[in-house]
């Protein structure tokens, strides 16, 4: 056997790859495949739940938007907090919060107290993603990043993934008798009481066998989290090309994905069945394109992967808009799968434009950024759907991809191999 074919037998090899990884990236990789089963469970149905309980779409927009703003707005704090005591504290209590959203979520009979759910939930999961991503650019060496975050995102939480809207749609045909689409939030309601669940057993492990660990306690008390944000953006152009760059990515959460299954249910006349259908697809390709497509990444280099997977998506949702068959929603919700690939490989080349120590700062200025102006996003998109039609609330998002981001990453650096400067960023 040559050196090459030994080198590629290990780079398959996943079980070597995840032995050989630090402990502290493993138990995230847990936390968040847990994590995920519960959330794909409720995916399916989640606008849909709140709908039934009597909010329009525009009011579901100003709910989704309210909480992106204020997890925008704690981001930076957070990532200085984080730099400077290691993230377990801000991991623990982020997953307090997504507790409290489920209980709300699933004791609501009216759609105000839905909506402090869904609040909630959108800063509980900022509070845990922020910290994630900190252990994830911590941990993993460049060369490994990307196959190391697809193992958590496609390998991991992508099984776990596919297996919860399964089990959901499963209770909701067998046990709650529903037939076509639901129209009974109470037959939804028991699937968030399966997710608190499986978010209190995240949240264990997460309090027992993560590590204190911090990256960076030398941050400088005398800086403001906006001080050193600015500094950090002063410090690298394309930290600034960033910024407008992960706006963009950050889209399909606040105007997408909350949309899709309500449209597929009331444009496309689409069943409980193939909604769960729709969201295991989206699954099944993470698991089964996502860890090979980071092994390109990780060789060949992140940009022309991440293109890829944004024509792949953007292509899932030409089909939605177009499409007359319910059988191709199926398809759908494969492509869809390749946003969350790429969000992931972005997510990589982002851990790559800055020194190890100042990452939770450089996370919180980027969620901060992102996380407003996709608040504005979701706030309009709702407004969008109610007066204009849901299909334009895609379009939109279409168009900014083709006139935002892809010019603005075909411009940047490959990272793979490009070493941080980190001179510039000396005086952060």
């Amino acid at each position: 056997m040559t050196a090459q074919n030994a080198n590629n037998n290990s780079v398959f090899n996943i079980p070597a790859f995840w032995k050989a990884q630090q402990l502290d990236w493993r138990i995230t990789v847990v936390r968040t495949s847990l994590e995920r089963l519960g959330y794909k469970m409720i995916l399916p149905y989640l606008t849909l739940y709140i709908v039934l309980l009597g909010a329009t779409k525009t009011q579901y927009g100003l709910i989704n938007s309210l909480g992106m703003v204020m997890g925008g707005i704690l981001a930076p704090t957070i990532g200085s907090i984080i730099d400077r005591n290691g993230p377990k504290k801000v991991y623990i209590f982020g997953i307090l919060v997504l507790v409290g959203g489920y209980l709300a979520l699933a004791s609501a009979k009216v759609w105000q107290v839905a909506a402090l759910g869904l609040f909630l939930h959108a800063m509980g999961q900022r509070l845990g993603g922020q910290s994630c991503a900190t252990i994830c650019g911590n941990c993993l060496a460049n060369c490994d990043r990307a196959k190391g975050m697809l193992v958590c995102e496609s390998l991991a939480a992508g099984v776990l993934g596919m297996i919860g809207p399964m089990i959901s749609g499963w209770i909701l045909v067998n046990l709650m008798g529903v037939t076509g689409t639901p129209t009974d939030p109470n037959t939804i309601r028991p699937l968030f009481f399966i997710a608190l669940f499986f978010t209190v057993t995240s949240l264990l492990i997460i309090i027992f066998k993560l590590s204190f660990r911090s990256w960076g306690g030398h941050v400088r008390k005398n800086n403001s989290v906006l001080q050193d944000g600015i500094a950090i953006l002063k410090a690298d152009k394309n930290c600034r090309k960033w910024l407008l760059i992960s706006a963009v990515n950050a889209m399909p959460m606040a105007m997408v994905i909350p949309y899709v299954q309500v449209f597929a249910a009331e444009a496309k006349a689409a069943d409980a069945a193939t909604l769960a259908g729709m969201v295991t697809a989206t699954a099944l390709t993470s698991v089964l394109c996502g860890y090979v497509i980071g092994v390109i990444s990780d060789k060949y280099g992140r940009k022309p992967v991440l293109l890829f997977t944004i024509v792949m998506y953007l292509l899932g949702l030409g089909l939605l808009i177009t499409t007359k068959t319910m059988s191709v929603l199926l398809i759908v919700g494969m492509l869809a799968g390749f946003q969350e690939i790429g969000a992931t490989v972005s997510a990589s080349i982002q851990n790559e434009l800055v020194p190890h120590r100042i990452m939770g700062r450089w996370i919180g200025a980027v969620g901060m950024f992102s996380s407003i102006f996709s608040a504005a996003m979701a706030a309009l998109s709702g407004i969008i759907y109610d007066g204009i039609g849901g299909k334009w609330v895609f379009i939109i998002y279409i168009l900014c991809e083709l006139v935002i981001r892809i010019p603005l990453l075909l411009s940047m650096p490959e990272t793979l191999n490009t070493p941080v400067d980190a001179e510039k960023f000396a005086g952060i």
